[in-house]
């Protein structure tokens, strides 16, 4: 018993770690796709060439691999992790939209969180839900 509690709680501690690096991956992933944009707003990048953008960005997505690597590898079932390659996939997808909507809440106060957003956001919830279900 003690056994199993023991591998339960190193489990859990690896599954937070992977979340908690996929959230940071992602906050570095929105700015790098979507930070430019507000930087052209505000002024900063108005009149910056593509390619400056293209490299400012990629910069940004240096850091997010920094995170998001290191979290596939700790949390892929086969290298000892909790999940399953399509679980990693589906909550990745559920942490991108979560962190881009506070992001985009409170960087882009133009943009409304509407209706049917939350019904999409519904949806991927249930992915997560049907992603967890038992095979058998």
């Amino acid at each position: 018993m003690r056994n199993f509690v023991l591998k339960f709680h190193i489990r859990m501690k690896t599954a937070i770690i992977t979340i908690l690096l996929l959230v940071v991956s992602n906050v570095f992933m929105t700015f790098a796709w979507y930070g430019h944009l507000k930087l052209s707003v505000s002024g900063i990048s108005k009149n910056w060439p593509l390619f400056a953008v293209i490299l400012f960005s990629w910069g940004i997505a240096l850091l997010e691999y920094s995170f998001m690597i290191p979290a596939n590898k700790m949390g892929f079932k086969d290298n000892g992790g909790p999940f399953t390659l399509f679980q990693l996939k589906i909550i990745q997808e559920v942490i991108t939209l979560t962190v881009f909507t506070v992001i985009a809440m409170l960087c882009f106060q133009g943009q409304k969180f509407q209706w049917n957003h939350a019904a999409s956001y519904l949806c991927l919830v249930a992915a997560v839900v049907f992603a967890f279900l038992p095979n058998k």
